[in-house]
């Protein structure tokens, strides 16, 4: 089965990206043909530094080489660099009723937070996800909870256009992990783990042993000194176990067990050191390859891209009657 996952280049990758995303890669690639893309133009959908973007997308390239993904396998590539992204998304536009962009979830939240008013970009973003997604005939989307909607968006969508148009896209489903969907930040744990957010509450994956360790142990707790996942009334602690767990693939039941009398500092001591340690072959790939390198994949995983997009957009095309 075909794979489609992206994520955008806006800034360092945390740990709440790794678990949620790219973690499923690593397994899903085993078996599928998978690509695996940098979405630059939904980077440029909220406020960004056109300098530093092009330092971001090959950051990313890195982490998901260092995270295992296999580019002799997969297919590895920017989104910018395939131009059948925007034409497909032009495409769809035309059968998209505005009303339901207004009311995805994400939308509303981005606008909300925003200082300036949102951009048209921001309120098409799912038309242009859509467009990723359908336009390499995908069957599986990995992504956290939080991208699920959207997923569902291009699954009506690809329905819609083939009623209309005739048989045209394959129909994608999302997985979700069953969990770490959604690491919360370490400073408020209600809130989601951020890269635009509190630094001091988001672990990058390529953050130095001493800044991992300063935000663990100044990560918010709750009421009592019991090492209990309790989602309702501890939920600091409950993230705090959900990390330790994905990252020691231990259950959080045998980690209760095994911190059973102990505080919140000794729990949060092995927590970072185990961090320290698991994100150690990040910090190691950052220095193995230049950028040569990694241009040398991206333009190779292009290649290939190029290849899928240019069938499905030519299909589209004479589908409605343009070709």
């Amino acid at each position: 089965m075909r794979v489609f996952s992206g994520i955008r280049p806006t800034g360092d990758i945390h740990i709440g990206n790794y678990l949620g995303a790219i973690k499923q890669w690593i397994a899903l690639q085993k078996e599928h043909n998978c690509l695996f893309c940098i979405v630059d133009w939904h980077a440029i959908t909220t406020p960004f530094n056109p300098k530093e973007i092009k330092n971001y997308i090959q950051k990313l390239a890195i982490t998901y080489l260092a995270a295992g993904v296999e580019p002799q396998k997969n297919i590895l590539f920017v989104q910018s660099h395939i131009k059948e992204h925007t034409e497909l998304a032009w495409l769809l536009s035309s059968i998209t009723p505005i009303g339901e962009l207004s009311r995805m979830t994400q939308y509303k939240e981005k606008s909300a937070g925003l200082k300036q008013k949102s951009n048209a970009g921001l309120l098409t973003y799912p038309i242009l996800m859509a467009a990723d997604i359908l336009l390499y005939q995908t069957e599986i989307v990995p992504v956290g909870e939080d991208q699920v909607q959207h997923v569902e968006f291009a699954r009506a969508l690809a329905q819609k256009f083939n009623h209309k148009f005739g048989q045209t896209f394959k129909l994608p489903k999302a997985i979700v992990p069953k969990s770490g969907a959604r690491i919360k930040c370490l400073q408020d744990p209600n809130k989601k783990m951020s890269k635009t957010g509190d630094p001091k509450g988001c672990i990058g994956l390529f953050d130095k042993p001493k800044e991992i360790e300063k935000k663990v142990l100044s990560a918010v707790t709750d009421a009592g000194k019991e090492i209990k996942y309790d989602l309702k009334n501890k939920p600091g602690i409950a993230n705090l176990l959900t990390i330790y767990h994905l990252f020691s693939n231990q259950s959080i039941k045998q980690i209760e067990k095994d911190f059973q009398n102990q505080g919140y500092a000794q729990f949060k001591k092995a927590l970072s050191r185990l961090l320290i340690e698991s994100l150690k072959p990040f910090r190691e790939t950052e220095k193995k390859y230049s950028a040569k390198e990694i241009q040398r994949i991206l333009d190779g995983g292009a290649k290939k891209a190029q290849k899928l997009a240019s069938q499905t957009i030519k299909l589209a095309n004479r589908n409605m009657g343009l070709a």
